[in-house]
């Protein structure tokens, strides 16, 4: 049974202005595009509200791409032109530019229409204002960066984390194997750094550790060198393409800034200031080699610089010893 006009006896199916004020009654904006000619046949009026385009201007399908942001327009024409020659529905985001010059997010949802002997006959579809949602998710994604970011971070120094470490060594460990470059790495201890915590307490504690952090990030020059903190009072310098006699001069580079801060230190049996203990091993990594004992090599050093008089640099030698360099 249908439903009537009231008083028209005129079935609602059978009455175009009856669908017609329905769709220009809608947020949404309808439009039908022949496939054959690929002109527009229809718009909705709403488009002149929503990108102050007159509908009269609306023509053809370059109308439609050209309207669109340019860091869009190729990704999405090809996917539409593509989904619509295969007759499969479809839908497609983007930001398309208004009459004032501003752009606005648009979600096309697109059903392709058929004739009686099953070939492509047009397509019809809604535009959908997006922009609030897309602000949404816009907003949501740069949260979820900052906190994936902030995963990475020493939160107490500022500098990478242990988990950022591991990652960029290992991805470094393998560039240098594949470009035969030299990788070095070095470890870095504050002396007596109990006995600062000690002395001074946490608090100020935690200062040095930031302080130490920034001396050495501003010791690292490069793009691709990469300051850490490995746990604790240790911190670790990734040098990649650097030889053993440029990673020493980093070091000293570090031992510089250091004694320049001149941060007091009464307790330490070493200095009157914060001193470190350092580690340095360089490697040109072939395929036998393994990131391993490259670090352990670099641990070893470092080990030995604590071992001995402390506020020294200590380079690990392809032969397993290592060569002091004193620092006072």
């Amino acid at each position: 049974m249908t439903i009537k006009e009231a008083g028209q006896g005129k079935d609602i199916e059978d009455d175009p202005d009856f669908y017609k004020t329905l769709l220009e009654s809608t947020k949404a904006i309808p439009w039908k595009i022949d496939w054959n000619s690929l002109t527009f046949t229809y718009i909705g009026p709403q488009i002149e509200h929503l990108l102050g385009w007159p509908r009269t201007s609306w023509n053809s399908v370059e109308d439609w791409a050209e309207r669109m942001h340019p860091e869009d327009r190729k990704r999405v024409v090809e996917f539409c032109l593509e989904q619509s020659r295969k007759g499969a529905d479809h839908e497609a985001d983007y930001r398309a530019l208004t009459q004032q010059g501003d752009y606005v997010w648009i979600r096309d949802v697109v059903h392709v229409l058929h004739d009686q002997q099953g070939n492509m006959e047009a397509l019809v579809g809604f535009m959908f204002d997006i922009s609030e949602r897309k602000k949404v998710e816009i907003e949501r994604d740069r949260l979820r960066q900052e906190l994936e970011a902030l995963s990475y971070l020493d939160s107490l120094t500022g500098v990478a984390n242990r988990r950022m470490l591991d990652q960029v060594l290992e991805r470094e460990w393998m560039e240098a194997r594949r470009q035969q470059q030299p990788l070095s790495i070095i470890m870095f201890d504050i002396d007596y750094f109990k006995q600062y915590n000690d002395s001074f307490g946490h608090f100020k504690g935690d200062e040095c550790l930031r302080e130490v952090a920034q001396l050495l990030t501003s010791s690292a020059t490069r793009a691709r060198d990469f300051v850490a903190r490995f746990g604790g009072e240790e911190f670790v310098l990734v040098l990649p393409q650097t030889d053993a006699v440029a990673a020493k001069t980093v070091a000293q580079r570090c031992f510089e800034k250091l004694k320049a801060a001149d941060i007091h230190h009464p307790s330490s049996p070493v200095a009157q200031r914060i001193t470190l203990s350092c580690g340095v091993a360089t490697s040109m990594p072939t395929h036998t080699d393994s990131l391993d004992q490259f670090l352990e090599q670099a641990d070893r050093a470092l080990y030995r610089a604590k071992e001995g008089s402390r506020n020294c640099i200590q380079v690990a030698c392809s032969d397993g010893k290592c060569v002091e360099t004193d620092w006072n």
